[in-house]
């Protein structure tokens, strides 16, 4: 078995244990890590189903002041529209969300991505769920980078990888922050 038909059988294995004992969380504590805290551009993400709910800490972002990005695909592409918490201002992509608005254009001014994920390994590689989307966009950046997780999904052993994965920076489950060196 290859590495992408080994990382395709771990995702339907994690999205299944994810179903199994999905229980819901606030990640809302993450806004007063010292990364989110002095940052003024974060990108994040709107969550949907069993993922880490990221409503909490987005609404408490955008309190903070902080300018918030959530991600758009253009193609194989992300592109990062800011949004200020107003409900209406989504159209739907398949199961995801996407806000509505014109492209955020200075990348190099986001200081934190808040990555979805399925798996981080105690090195930082996450498994998503396999369009590539974030790996593309975040080997364009300098930018802090953190996943989220759900208890018990940080894997002890390493995840497979390709060339292409971009190592996190940090992964959050609900009440702990791992910080990988780099």
């Amino acid at each position: 078995m290859g590495i992408s038909e080994e990382k395709t059988a771990l995702r339907t294995r994690y999205r299944r244990e994810r179903n199994a004992r999905y229980i819901e969380h606030s990640f809302e504590f993450l806004a007063t890590t010292k990364e989110l805290e002095s940052a003024s551009v974060i990108a994040s993400y709107r969550s949907y189903g069993v993922e880490p709910d990221t409503q909490a800490l987005n609404r408490k972002l955008i309190l903070d002041g902080k300018t918030l990005l959530l991600p758009r695909i253009s193609g194989d592409s992300i592109e990062w529209v800011q949004w200020n918490g107003d409900e209406s201002r989504f159209s739907r992509n398949k199961n995801i969300e996407e806000p509505i608005g014109d492209s955020f254009s200075n990348l190099d001014a986001i200081e934190v991505i808040v990555v979805p994920a399925l798996r981080i390994d105690r090195n930082g590689y996450r498994l998503g769920q396999g369009g590539g989307h974030y790996d593309r966009a975040l080997a364009k950046t300098s930018a802090f980078t953190i996943g989220l997780i759900h208890p018990d999904e940080i894997s002890s052993e390493d995840l497979p990888r390709e060339p292409w994965d971009i190592p996190l920076r940090a992964a959050a489950t609900p009440d702990l922050v791992t910080r990988f060196l780099k």
